[in-house]
């Protein structure tokens, strides 16, 4: 067996295992909210993560990706030494999911995004030295940390403080919830269709621009909020408990749509550095993007499915009840907040967590009832995750680099 085809049969398992960890950590984001707030179960959560998550993967999931995310390393500089490129991205792989099991045991959400961009430059600096990376995408990476979570809080506490001051302190809240339903949803509609197209399903890259959608938009929300509000005024006396029925509904709309867009989007995370051993394997040279096969989105794509269904539910606890007491109107204001801020910044063309932007989030909704709501502990022990998780990978993955040379080499 050449040395090439034993590093595709490694990278092929790395990926897998990688997927799996995605599934375990990351997929939590999307379902920790709705479990927390007691709306459904973990089970059912899990179940409804589950096929989002490979719903997004497989059917959107991108066709070709960058053979190294981020751009953090330029793929050029190994055009002399494919093996010594496929070398790397395999180490990566097993990196950066080490880091993202040890992060699922201990219960802590990290950003698998920030663990494959850590396992990236422990990559270039084992190989090419300090003079590989590129600093001004590291520094931007690194300034999202801060970005995310003061973003995505400030709208979650903004949100929340709306529910709470219209709605659950109104003297009657079904009838409050039953007036501002209408306007939540116009809103809600207008930044969901926004988010599917531009983060949902941007790897199908439709022809539509920001107005284009923006339009289309507004004019689904304008039938939404006209429908609604006579539908809601109709029924009035039917449901004593309208406001928690309504925000219960919005939750697991928004819970659900994240988990799609999650699969859509971070699968590459798992099978681009696969697709990138596999892409140099069959033609022998390194180049900047490389098509991801069908069965490769799919391996992806039930590794993450696996992970979350094995050992997602210790960062669902973590996130949906040790933070701060979770309920269905915050959130609401938390996810959505969370969707909102991604969107936005995506839009910007800046980098973002979603991790740490739902986190910040559910921080920020914490914050609207005063700092005595929030676990200081927890949070503390997240950040501080946070920070290691690019050395850890990257110091994790300069070992594997090193093994894996003098096993194989």
């Amino acid at each position: 067996m050449t040395t090439a085809l034993i590093l595709v049969v490694i990278a092929f398992i790395f990926a897998l295992y990688m997927a799996w960890n995605i599934g375990a950590n990351d997929v939590a984001n999307s379902m920790a909210p709705s479990v927390g707030s007691g709306v459904i179960s973990l089970k059912k959560a899990i179940w409804i993560a589950a096929i989002a998550e490979f719903a997004g993967a497989v059917l959107v999931g991108s066709s070709v990706t960058s053979t190294i995310r981020k751009g953090i390393v330029d793929p050029v500089i190994f055009e002399g030494n494919p093996e010594q490129f496929m070398l790397g991205m395999t180490a990566a792989l097993l990196g950066a999911a080490l880091w993202l099991h040890a992060a699922t045991i201990m219960g802590l959400p990290v950003s698998t995004t920030h663990s494959i961009v850590g396992a990236v430059v422990g990559f270039g600096l084992v190989a090419k030295g300090a003079g590989a990376l590129n600093y001004g995408t590291l520094f931007s990476i690194v300034m999202s940390w801060i970005i995310s979570p003061v973003s995505g809080g400030l709208l979650g506490f903004l949100i929340f403080y709306f529910v709470r001051e219209k709605i659950l302190t109104a003297e009657d809240p079904n009838k409050a919830c039953r007036f501002y339903a209408p306007y939540i949803l116009f809103i809600f509609v207008v930044v969901f269709i926004q988010s599917f197209i531009f983060k949902g399903i941007k790897n199908l890259k439709l022809p539509l621009n920001f107005w284009t959608v923006l339009l289309l938009g507004l004019a689904v929300g304008a039938v939404i909020f006209i429908g609604s509000r006579w539908w809601f005024s109709s029924s009035e006396n039917e449901s004593e408990k309208f406001s928690d029925r309504f925000f219960n509904f919005l939750l697991i709309s928004t819970c659900g749509y994240v988990a799609f867009a999650h699969g859509a989007n971070d699968v590459a995370n798992a099978v681009g550095p696969l697709a990138a051993v596999i892409g140099v394997f069959q033609s022998g040279v390194v180049t900047a993007k490389v098509v991801v096969p069908w069965w490769v989105l799919v391996l992806g794509g039930s590794g993450i499915v696996a992970g979350l269904a094995i050992s997602g539910w210790k960062v669902i606890v973590t996130i949906g009840s040790q933070i701060t007491e979770i309920t269905p109107q915050n959130g609401f204001a938390a996810q959505f907040a969370a969707a909102t801020t991604v969107l936005v910044f995506s839009q910007l063309g800046l980098p973002i967590s979603t991790t740490h932007t739902i986190v910040g989030a559910i921080i920020g909704v914490g914050m609207a009832r005063g700092v005595s709501a929030l676990n200081l502990r927890v949070i503390r022990n997240i950040i501080s995750s946070w920070v290691l998780t690019i050395p850890f990978a990257a110091g994790a993955t300069m070992l594997i680099y090193r093994i894996l040379e003098a096993m194989i080499f």
